[in-house]
């Protein structure tokens, strides 16, 4: 960090920082994004829903115990926590905030809905106003089975309930951060704010760059409908002279593996060390996702591997177009093959090492800069400081 970043940083650290956080069960994208805040503010403290961390995971947090709401001692929370969501809202205004300066929720449901007084600043890092109350909403019911029922019918009572309280706790926030470009229009959209784009953190140093490639494609992901690895082995199993490897486990793996082709190898999972070895050896990587926006899509990009990505969504914000990978418009087999051919006949034009160089600028240090620079630039505004 320069001399004037670092004197930012210096004043931000003499406030008392609250972050709120939706729950902790696992380490994720989200995850990361905690982990680095606590970087820039390790004085600061947690809140959530609930934390069911497993001890191995719970590095990130700096030896950190979150304070939890009520829903954390109900029955069964461990494993069905999720299934008190209408009580979200509830949970996450139970958190008394009160004495703090400034409060960070990193937020893809609730956590944008905490309480605060007009002396306190909250700004929202938003992964994603909430997916299955929104524009998910109807896919969402479909693919859990409830139009229809009783349960359907609650279901459906109680996100109508989620969207209206979403929107009722919109002024709530002061500021709204976005992850992507797709995410902030998706933030103006259904909250009618503005926000700045911050890119998440992406482990770019753990990913080195490797230049000699191997010749298969790679594919990885959980395997959930959305995702759309089915729609990618199928493309595959068009093309018998291109070989691909997939890793992944899900509930969609049954109809993947209705694409079983002697060019298709389809692995449950890698260990890291596999992984690493995977995606930065692949002479591309393949990604049919609508997705918010990509941490493995800027992994692939930093081992130097050219990403072939649909251009809806967070891939348009990674990838650019004809320079470090291509990006196709149409989440179809006809739209994969298409992409698939044009890189090949491209490959040559492709500079592994301008791809690498591509993915630093969503380093764990570029977001650390550029979160320090935002939320100093906000603090001002908010108290009127020149």
């Amino acid at each position: 960090m320069d001399s004037q970043v670092i004197n930012e940083l210096l004043v931000l650290r003499k406030l008392k920082v609250a972050i709120v956080h939706e729950w902790f069960v696992n380490f994720a994208g989200s995850e990361r994004v905690v982990e680095q805040m606590l970087e820039v503010f390790p004085d600061a403290d947690l809140f959530s829903i609930v934390d069911f961390l497993p001890d191995s995971s719970r590095g990130f947090l700096k030896g950190k115990k979150p304070k939890t709401s009520f829903i954390q001692n109900l029955p069964f929370s461990g494993k069905h926590f999720r299934n008190y969501f209408p009580w979200f809202p509830l949970a996450v205004e139970s958190h008394d905030l009160r004495g703090y300066d400034l409060i960070l929720s990193s937020s893809h449901m609730v956590s944008k809905g905490v309480i605060v007084n007009q002396d306190q600043l909250h700004i929202c890092y938003c992964h994603s106003p909430c997916r299955y109350a929104w524009d998910l909403y109807h896919q969402y019911l479909d693919e859990a089975g409830l139009k229809s029922g009783l349960k359907g019918f609650l279901a459906q009572f109680f996100l109508h309930k989620l969207r209206v309280w979403d929107q009722i706790s919109i002024p709530r926030v002061h500021f709204f951060i976005a992850n992507s470009r797709y995410i902030a229009k998706r933030i103006l959209h259904v909250y009618s704010r503005s926000s700045e784009v911050v890119y998440p953190p992406v482990d770019v140093l753990k990913f080195s760059y490797v230049e000699e490639k191997n010749d298969y494609y790679f594919a990885a992901s959980r395997l959930v409908p959305y995702k759309k690895m089915d729609l990618i082995a199928e493309s595959f199993s068009l093309m018998p002279d291109k070989k691909l490897i997939i890793v992944g486990n899900g509930p969609d793996e049954t109809k993947l593996r209705k694409y079983n082709s002697p060019n298709i190898e389809i692995r449950k999972e890698a260990d890291p060390a596999e992984f690493l070895k995977l995606i930065s050896r692949a002479k591309a990587f393949v990604f049919a996702a609508e997705e918010d926006f990509g941490i493995t899509i800027a992994e692939a990009q930093a081992c130097g591997t050219p990403v072939i990505a649909f251009g809806k969504g967070g891939a348009s914000d990674i990838v650019k177009d004809g320079q470090t990978g291509i990006l196709f418009w149409e989440q179809t087999t006809a739209g994969i093959i298409s992409a698939i051919n044009e890189f090949e006949s491209r490959q040559a034009d492709f500079n592994h090492k301008e791809i690498s160089q591509n993915a630093q600028r969503f380093s764990n240090f570029s977001f650390r800069e550029q979160l320090t620079q935002t939320v100093y630039r906000k603090w001002k505004e908010f108290r009127n400081l020149d």
